[in-house]
């Protein structure tokens, strides 16, 4: 319906986007609208902000692989399969590459929902505390247009972006799996892995902190980094991965989403296609990887356009985060200093600088005063902050 509006009414916008197949997008994008619409409407007659934060563990696998109803498909990997798909994609029949993403981004969305479970977000009463800290930061009417345009409909948007790679698949030749596909499917899993290890850590970290020293009789492997009164006194974890990146969780989660972009990019459809399938249109040449470094105006960085999207909010939601955590725990400044906000590869030219001026040994003590002399910790952290 919006699609077909926005066809009939401004159609120099509609052309300039260039939705490829608006009779694959116009369902779900008509879905989206409605979606965040009730969500707006329920952020304010609850004045609560928690309503996408439970439903992000599932919106995106949601969007790539299952059928909300028949007006409006969630669709991409499984659509072929419906009486309501489009002809040529009913003949052409399941994606391999689609299948395979969608089962991926159910692993991711078991992680994101074993998380988001413990820590009781999926209780009635709870959110987010970094939503109720913006509320006080921001006035009345400021935070209703924030929970409107952002909260709402930008973040809810921003997720069904994150099903579009599957979009890209089934519009591509039907074959056989590549090598590329192996290989991000292989990365992508290990992501996962990190980002679970990295939440385990954090789990255990917080609860010995706020139970005064007793530890998890079972935790999972490489979360326990058998901390000490020190470290809880600390505030935040710092051990681990924690130890190469401030935020190795979110690192993780970029990553993936960039990952599951690539999957269609990577795919050269000219040489994997087994059925000449002519009615689902090909990629645009330009838009394999191998040929983005010959045309860097390639429309192919489109396919990255959601990941790129999720990065910023990262970025906008850590600095924040940040912000709250430095005013609480005072070495938290000092840990800026010697790990990188996301990548190890700050972490490293950290160290590399701090180990050059000589600070790095009483930088290392006032982050891990547990495990460095307690002394010089002491000294660093009274005359030496950012």
């Amino acid at each position: 319906m919006f699609l077909t509006y926005l066809k009939n009414n401004h159609a120099a916008t509609y052309a300039a986007i260039d939705f490829h197949r608006a009779d694959v997008l116009e369902g779900p994008i008509d879905f989206v609208i409605l979606e965040s619409i009730v969500i707006a409407i329920w952020g304010e007659v609850t004045q609560k902000s928690y309503a996408v934060d439970r439903l992000w563990s599932f919106l995106p696998t949601l969007t790539t692989g299952e059928i909300i109803d028949e007006e409006s498909p969630s669709y991409f990997a499984f659509l072929p399969l419906f009486p309501w798909a489009p002809s040529d994609l009913q003949v052409a029949s399941l994606s391999d590459r689609a299948l395979l993403l969608f089962g991926l981004q159910c692993l991711w969305s078991w992680r994101l929902t074993y998380n988001t479970w413990r820590r009781g977000l999926f209780n009635s009463d709870e959110e987010d505390y970094r939503w109720a800290l913006l509320r006080e930061h921001l006035p009345g009417i400021l935070y209703k247009i924030f929970n409107v345009v952002f909260i709402a409909f930008t973040q809810l948007f921003l997720l069904f972006s994150l099903g579009l790679p599957a979009y890209f698949t089934i519009l591509q030749p039907r074959g056989p799996l590549v090598t590329s596909d192996y290989i991000l499917a292989g990365i992508a899993v290990g992501t996962l892995l990190l980002e679970f290890t990295s939440d385990n850590t954090q789990w255990v970290y917080q609860n010995y902190k706020h139970s005064g020293g007793k530890r998890d009789p079972s935790p999972w492997p490489f979360s326990d980094w058998n901390w000490t009164k020190a470290d809880a006194d600390r505030g935040f974890v710092a051990e681990g991965l924690w130890s190469l990146s401030r935020h190795p969780n979110f690192l993780c989660e970029q990553m993936f989403w960039v990952w599951m972009s690539l999957f269609p990019i990577a795919a050269e459809p000219k040489t994997i296609s087994t059925t000449p399938i002519t009615f689902v249109p090909y990629l645009p040449e330009t838009w394999h990887l191998s040929r983005l470094a010959a045309h860097p105006d390639t429309t192919a960085w489109w396919h990255m356009g959601p990941a790129m999207a999720l990065s910023l909010l990262f970025i906008s939601s850590t600095l924040f985060t940040e912000y709250v955590t430095a005013q609480k725990y005072p070495s938290y400044k000092t840990y800026r200093r010697r790990v990188g906000m996301f990548s190890p590869i700050s972490t490293l030219w950290s160290l590399l600088y701090l180990n050059l001026t000589g600070e790095k040994t009483k930088v290392d003590a006032a982050i891990w005063g547990g495990r460095h002399a307690k002394g010089i910790a002491k000294g660093y952290s009274n005359t030496k902050q950012e």
